[in-house]
Order: C-alpha cells, then sequence, then structure tokens
C-alpha cells in the first residue's frame, strides 16, 4: 500500500493498538516516532519497524510529567514535525469492586493522559501544522463515547471529551491544510481491554483494528467507528432517554 505520511507520530506506543498501528505505517521511506512509557516495549517495538525499512525514533516518556511533554512536542517542532501524529495513548480505571466508586486519585491520574495531555499534543501539532499549511491529526476515542458505561464512567467521559474536542478541532482546522480525525473502535484484544468489566462482543484483535484506522485516515474520514454492528448499537443508545439506555445496558451486563 503507498504511504501517504513520512512523518508519523503514535503516542501510546507500546499498547496494543499503538504497536499494531506502527508495525502497519513502518515501511521504506517513513520515520515513525514512538511515544511510551516503557523504554523496553519501544526498543523491541522500534526493531520490528526497522526491519520493515522504517526510520524509528523511541521517546520514554510520561505524559502527566507536563514539562517532559512541553519540552518534547518543541523538540519535534524543530527536529521531525509529524505529517500525521496519532494520539493514541490511554488509561482505562473502574471501580475496585462492585457496590464502589472509582478511587479518586485513579480519576485525576485517567483525565491527565486521557483527557489533558491528548489535547496539549493535539494543540501543539495542530499549531504547528496550521503554520506549514499541512497536516493530519487522530484522536483515539472509543465507542463508550455515544453513551457512558457504568462501570468506566471516568474513561467513558474521558472518551466523549477527545470525540467533542475532535470534531470541533476538524472543522475550526477545515480550511487551513489540516485534517483531523476522531477514532472510536469498539473491543481491542489487549490487557486493557481485559481488565474492562461487562461482555466485550465483536472483540477484534489490534492488527486488524490499526488496518481499519490507516484505511479511514487515508480516507479523511470525520469518524472512524468500528465493528459497525457495535457502533450502530451504541449510536442507538446514545438516542434513547438516559432512563431506558441504562436500563438496556444493565440487561446487556454492563452494570456498575
Amino acid at each position: 500500500m503507498t504511504q501517504t505520511a513520512l512523518n508519523v507520530l503514535i503516542t501510546g506506543a507500546t499498547g496494543a493498538i499503538g504497536q499494531a498501528l506502527a508495525e502497519e505505517y513502518a515501511a521504506p521511506g517513513v520515520t515513525l516516532v514512538l511515544q511510551g512509557r516503557r523504554l523496553d516495549v519501544l526498543r523491541d517495538l522500534a526493531a520490528r519497524c526497522e526491519a520493515r525499512g522504517a526510520r524509528a525514533r523511541t521517546a520514554a516518556l510520561d505524559l502527566r510529567d507536563r514539562e517532559a511533554l512541553r519540552a518534547w512536542l518543541d523538540a519535534l517542532a524543530d527536529e521531525a514535525p509529524p505529517d500525521l501524529a496519532i494520539v493514541n495513548a490511554g488509561v482505562n480505571i473502574s471501580a475496585p469492586r462492585p457496590g464502589q466508586g472509582e478511587v479518586w486519585d485513579d480519576v485525576e491520574g485517567l483525565l491527565e493522559v486521557n483527557v489533558r495531555a491528548s489535547m496539549a499534543i493535539a494543540h501543539a501539532l495542530g499549531e504547528q501544522m496550521r503554520r506549514r499549511g499541512a497536516g493530519q491529526i487522530a484522536l483515539m476515542s472509543s465507542q463508550a463515547a455515544w453513551r457512558g458505561l457504568p462501570a468506566t464512567p471516568s474513561y467513558s467521559a474521558s472518551k466523549a471529551a477527545l470525540k467533542a474536542y475532535g470534531e470541533a478541532l476538524r472543522d475550526g482546522l477545515a480550511g487551513q491544510g489540516v485534517r483531523v480525525n476522531v477514532v472510536m473502535p469498539g473491543y481491542v484484544t489487549s490487557p486493557m481491554c481485559a481488565a474492562m468489566p461487562g461482555p466485550k462482543p465483536f472483540e477484534w484483535d489490534a492488527a486488524r483494528a490499526a488496518r481499519r484506522v490507516r484505511r479511514g485516515l487515508a480516507a479523511d474520514r470525520a469518524r472512524i467507528s468500528f465493528p459497525f454492528p457495535l457502533n450502530l448499537g451504541c449510536w442507538l443508545l446514545a438516542g434513547l432517554p438516559p432512563g431506558l439506555s441504562g436500563r438496556i445496558l444493565r440487561w446487556l451486563g454492563y452494570g456498575a
């Protein structure tokens, strides 16, 4: 498949989807900038991508470190401004046991990564791309953005925030040569997915998800939502009165 982006940035590259995306884009002539917290995984991933002909650069960085994130973004602007940035890093939490709420310290950590850091990256890179008059940013939301799940309210809220932000940013940058896309996966096989409570219908493997994301970005789809049956169901739930949609979720096994 012909590569359309020469410099590709992927945050959260040590996760299942991040690794699959890196390998999907790895090819001769492509420079990959791979961010994650686990240096050993980053090194192994970089080696696999370089075996496919890509040039790989790694950044072992905790996105909760605001000063380090700001310095990294400044360095990217000078050294390797991305043609495509996939803002994929994210975490999930849930209540420790039935009948309890989420731990607030965990909620704050989730919001720091999923919302604040993701928006900071999209904002900084969007401004750089605006000045260049070219570029593409993909924000990783979720099917949970359509209708929050009782067992993972903070995760659902964070992904709804990214959906709204990405769609608004797309409109704001549309006339300036910058494309913005919102990715809304369903269940993708990963440790994070396995830890989520509740059923996981229509679960995809990470390589299949990465292929769908790449095709959607190449076509500049505003929303890249998959798989179709789950997306349709979540979209319909979002249009129902909250009381009714809540009863349906409990019936399906998604109670708190």
